[in-house]
């Protein structure tokens, strides 16, 4: 007979706690975009690829947050800019939009309103170039629509206003104005130095208020200009630019950049600011107050010191010149003689503006058809 088979016990368990069904791991997620680039055989990245960050990784020392705070942009673009993120601050509050980072929409419909409230429209492409590079680098609101409608409005407002430029500071006007510099006055031959310096070297006024005496080399042939930085050299790497000497004495540099040396040096200064603020009595001005320049004078006091020297010498229009007029002339100068004033102004190479506004106008003016008919007649009298 057989015997009846062994009965086995059985654990029971309560339905409720069931041992948990094991599941099949999740695969980890792709960590890809569309600059991802891969080689063969090289796994695709993922989430547990990427390493866990803490607040260490984050945080940067206040003496970094304070450099990061001037980086980049000079002091007065840093303020312009600042400035109009303000106002762009306070127009999206009034009207319920986020500013920051902000939509196509609310960038479009900002640049409207600064057209229709007919801004110039250099300051309104100054106020989309704050706005925008304000936005974080993968946020940063479209341009094409915004650049449409202001390119659109500068033809309407050229038409109607017409493009302002400083006025160019000719050889004549130069001559006259340096012959208001009182060479027995320290203020003088200061003036005198900035004049023919800010022409030969087609100097941006700002670049002229930076220099320092370590940065200006009198040689028997002329005068070389350092430049620790400027508006097309942001990442400081320096830049010389040489001044040739003239045989004419009223307008050598050489002379009048040794002159002021001299000057300055008799002042008891040997190393600093170049450009030096003075009394009426032609002794050195009180710089306590100034906390953001320093020794340093500004721009806007270098432009005074330009226009002044022009009211002297009773040009017509005095008012509206410049120091940017030493820049122009000294560029207009050089393309008319069949040069090339790029590299002196430190323009970037293929400059557009040096194109337009020097080369082109220099070779129409060369090339006037009228030429071939007035000539021959001028050398027939």
């Amino acid at each position: 007979m057989t015997e009846p088979d062994e009965a086995v016990d059985a654990e029971l368990v309560d339905d409720g706690h069931l041992p948990a069904t094991r599941t099949e791991t999740a695969p980890a997620r792709p960590v890809v975009d569309r600059h991802t680039i891969l080689v063969p055989g090289e796994a695709l990245p993922t989430a547990v690829d990427e390493p866990t960050y803490t607040e260490r990784d984050l945080y940067v020392s206040e003496r970094t947050a304070d450099r990061l705070q001037n980086k980049s942009k000079p002091k007065n673009t840093s303020k312009t800019y600042d400035n109009q993120r303000d106002l762009f601050k306070a127009w999206c509050i009034q009207h319920g939009r986020v500013h920051r980072p902000c939509t196509t929409a609310t960038y479009v419909e900002y640049v409207a309103t600064l057209i229709d409230r007919d801004r110039a429209p250099n300051a309104i492409s100054v106020a989309m170039s704050a706005i925008r590079t304000w936005m974080p680098d993968d946020k940063k609101p479209g341009t094409q629509e915004a650049r449409g409608m202001l390119n659109e409005y500068r033809k309407e407002w050229n038409k109607r206003v017409g493009v302002k430029k400083a006025p160019v500071i000719t050889d004549d006007m130069i001559r006259s104005m340096i012959a208001t510099c009182d060479l027995t006055h320290p203020a003088g031959i200061r003036d005198r130095c900035v004049l023919l310096l800010g022409r030969g070297a087609l100097n941006r006024r700002i670049e002229l208020a930076d220099l320092t005496i370590g940065n200006v080399t009198v040689e028997s042939d002329g005068v070389a200009l350092y430049f620790a930085s400027s508006k097309t050299d942001q990442e400081a790497k320096g830049e010389e630019t040489f001044i040739p000497g003239w045989d004419d004495p009223d307008i050598d540099p050489v002379r009048a950049t040794r002159a002021w040396l001299d000057t300055l040096h008799q002042l008891g200064i040997h190393e600093g600011a170049f450009i030096r603020a003075l009394t009426r009595e032609g002794r050195l001005q009180s710089r306590i107050a100034a906390t953001k320049r320093g020794d340093h004078v500004t721009g806007d006091a270098i432009n005074d010191w330009v226009r002044r020297r022009a009211e002297l010498a009773g040009i017509r229009g005095w008012e509206k010149v410049t120091a940017h007029g030493l820049r122009r002339g000294g560029a207009q100068a050089i393309a008319d003689a069949g040069g090339d004033p790029t590299a002196q102004g430190r323009w970037k190479a293929g400059s557009a503006v040096v194109k337009r506004e020097y080369l082109d106008r220099a070779a129409k003016r060369t090339d006037n058809p009228w030429l071939k008919i007035a000539r021959p007649q001028l050398d027939e009298t």
